[in-house]
């Protein structure tokens, strides 16, 4: 968090940026974000998956690669379950949230559940900094049990990752505390006619609102739409007929991108040697 900025300057939208309707895995239907150029750094890309047709999703992501990134999946209705070559076997449910870091390389799989909702979840996908693309993969679950939140009348913060405080000066810290680029994820909930004000000084920060309506300031923000916000050090946030958004918050590595499917490097030529150590067999065992 900076402490340059002057206390009080409120954060207004200086980027809109909709989701659009793409498909990944086994033909699994998504609403994804996307911005590889480092318009939002540290984070990469978000998708929804939200259907209650399980045709939409039950084909699942079967066992695929990664390198240099880390990846969030955060459930609110039914399930996923992540299978990897190192041996990790786990299910999180609704209000649950997964954490892999695929630093130099990881295969895995994830196979949806259903509830009565249907499927509805989230993966954001993060850079690593270049020091970190080639460090030591791991995955973390985390239960909805361990997420501490934020209550004041009609609002509610459920925070993941990071450090969220509100104007009160009431705060909770996520459980996940190895996001890259010091991330911070946090899922706010808001009834009719209801507010809520954050501290809110990091560098990017960025809303992505999933239902309702979400008013920042004095703009307001539909569903299925990210905004990212401009300087300051405190985010107001307001619905008239209630709303549920993500809060993402991180500090920008400033590294070259380069990218190609599932793997995020610095340079192309890093990104074809990670498609040779693939295709011969040496990927995870470097």
């Amino acid at each position: 968090m900076s402490d340059t900025l002057t206390h009080g300057q409120p954060r207004r939208i200086d980027r809109r940026i909709p989701s659009h309707p793409s498909q990944d895995g086994d033909g699994v239907k998504i609403q994804r974000i996307h911005d590889f150029g480092g318009g939002l750094d540290p984070f990469l890309m978000l998708d929804e998956l939200g259907s209650d047709r399980a045709d939409d999703y039950l084909g699942g992501f079967p066992p695929h690669p990664h390198r240099g990134i880390q990846t969030l999946t955060y459930v609110l209705h039914g399930g996923l379950t992540h299978e990897d070559h190192l041996g990790h076997s786990s299910t999180i449910r609704a209000g649950d949230a997964q954490w892999m870091h695929t630093g130099r390389g990881i295969v895995h799989s994830e196979m949806p559940l259903t509830d009565s909702h249907g499927l509805h979840g989230f993966q954001l996908w993060l850079n690593l900094a270049a020091r970190d693309k080639l460090s030591p993969a791991t995955y973390r679950d985390v239960r909805a049990s361990e997420m501490p939140h934020l209550s004041t009348r009609g609002a509610e913060l459920i925070a993941l990752g990071g450090h969220w405080q509100t104007a009160e000066g009431d705060s909770v810290t996520g459980p996940l505390d190895a996001l890259a680029g010091n991330g911070g994820v946090a899922h706010v909930r808001l009834a009719p006619g209801e507010s809520l004000t954050l501290e809110a000084s990091a560098e990017t920060l960025a809303v992505y609102v999933f239902h309702g309506e979400l008013a920042v300031g004095e703009e307001t923000i539909g569903a299925g739409e990210l905004a990212r916000l401009g300087a300051g050090d405190t985010l107001a946030l307001a619905s008239d007929s209630g709303a549920e958004a993500l809060l993402l918050a991180g500090t920008p590595h400033r590294e070259p991108i380069a990218h190609y499917g599932p793997f995020v490097m610095n340079d192309m030529h890093e990104i074809e040697q990670a498609l040779a150590e693939y295709r011969d067999g040496t990927f995870t065992t470097g």
